[in-house]
């Protein structure tokens, strides 16, 4: 026995009352999307050259990636300025994986370099490069909006 499809009415009223359904489901929060995780802006040196500068302006509680290539033995220095000196920053050896915890702050699990800890608030740095990779420099304000300019160099 063949079962009768529903007249279009009835399919109508079936849809709409799936709709009305679905518009009066309450709300637990806020949907929030998911902040992106930031992609590094590499340091690149004109040819020839063993320095580069980068630079631009970070946001209070946010950071500035920035990944830089770089051979074992060499010296890094990394000179930051700004005009309200409220930049400070950091150098993540490589392998530093970057993420964000559960609030959507961002995380990056690595080991600083010597004297660029978090709480060393550096803005000069010079060091050797323990080992071949790509290191990480993370840019941030120490208090308010900041504009700031960091020179690089690796010989």
């Amino acid at each position: 026995m063949r079962s009768a499809s529903p007249s279009p009415v009835t399919h109508w009223l079936s849809r709409r009352a799936c709709l009305i359904g679905l518009l009066s489901t309450p709300v637990l929060g806020p949907v929030l999307a998911a902040e992106p995780i930031p992609v590094p802006k590499p340091i690149f040196f004109p040819r020839g050259s063993t320095s580069g500068t980068a630079g631009g302006h970070v946001q209070r509680g946010d950071k500035m990636l920035y990944s830089l290539k770089a051979t074992a033995g060499h010296t890094l220095t990394v000179n930051l300025t700004a005009p309200d000196d409220n930049v400070v920053f950091q150098v993540y050896a490589p392998d530093t994986a970057i993420g964000r915890d559960p609030d959507g702050v961002l995380q990056l699990q690595g080991k600083p370099l010597p004297g660029t800890d978090d709480h060393q608030d550096a803005t000069r740095w010079q060091g050797p490069i323990p080992r071949t990779g790509i290191y990480l420099i993370v840019v941030g304000s120490t208090r308010g909006n900041a504009r700031y300019s960091m020179d690089v160099k690796i010989e």
